[in-house]
């Protein structure tokens, strides 16, 4: 029987690293009201994927830059010290609520669970422990040697698992049009899109849903179990 897959993106999909970045900046700069707070978040989310393009840098060094940038271009500074505030609050970003259950019942299901996520190998190990599974595969860019939108990811997913991409038996599950949806057009692979901020996009993808707590019977209508 051929393994069904899901790959999950982690941070905005399975981790809720809005909630985790705003408190991350708030503590390095505590003066800040929430409309700023807010303008700073959304700033933060264009910064990064421009640091990220075409760089093999750990992402704790990202995250270190797009703080440092951010705090250039809105005339504030980073106080000496929390240079990587971001990366240090990492591991305590927790999960979105229904996401322990459905991953559990994901597995009941009998898919394979992989994580293939922009971080460092010892920022996701820290975010696992949220997530109350233990996937069956983990890439981080460490191991791609990329960061998505790139597909060093996939390529590397696939050259591990020997994982079939047609007939629906791997499916890539993301929150970001961007970094996932985007890569997953180009490849040829069945995303479904977790739009948990209302966003609009033509990407093609499979189905569309607001958490994960529906995921397994969706994921179960794209690939039905062979037997």
């Amino acid at each position: 029987m051929t393994d069904r897959w899901a790959t999950f993106d982690v941070y905005g999909t399975l981790i809720d690293w809005e909630l985790g970045i705003a408190q991350a900046m708030d503590e390095v700069w505590p003066e800040t009201d929430e409309p700023r707070l807010e303008h700073l978040l959304e700033r933060f989310h264009e910064v990064e994927p421009e640091i990220e393009q075409d760089s093999a840098a750990p992402y704790r060094d990202v995250l270190r830059d797009a703080l440092a940038r951010l705090a250039e271009e809105e005339n504030l500074a980073v106080p000496v010290g929390m240079e990587f505030a971001l990366a240090d609050s990492l591991p305590s970003w927790p999960a979105f609520d229904e996401v322990p259950a459905a991953l559990q019942e994901l597995h009941a299901r009998g898919w394979k669970i992989g994580l293939l996520s922009n971080t460092d190998p010892d920022l996701l190990a820290a975010s696992v422990q949220q997530l109350g599974i233990r996937p069956d595969i983990m890439i981080t860019a460490a191991e791609a040697g990329s960061y998505k939108p790139s597909h060093g990811h996939w390529k590397t997913f696939y050259e591990r698992t020997g994982a079939d991409r047609h007939h629906h038996h791997h499916v890539h599950v993301a929150q970001s049009a961007f970094h996932d949806l985007a890569a997953c057009a180009e490849m040829g692979i069945t995303a479904v899109w977790i739009n948990r901020l209302s966003e609009v996009t033509n990407l093609p993808r499979a189905a569309e849903l607001d958490g994960l707590s529906d995921l397994p019977a969706t994921l179960d209508e794209i690939a039905p179990l062979e037997g």
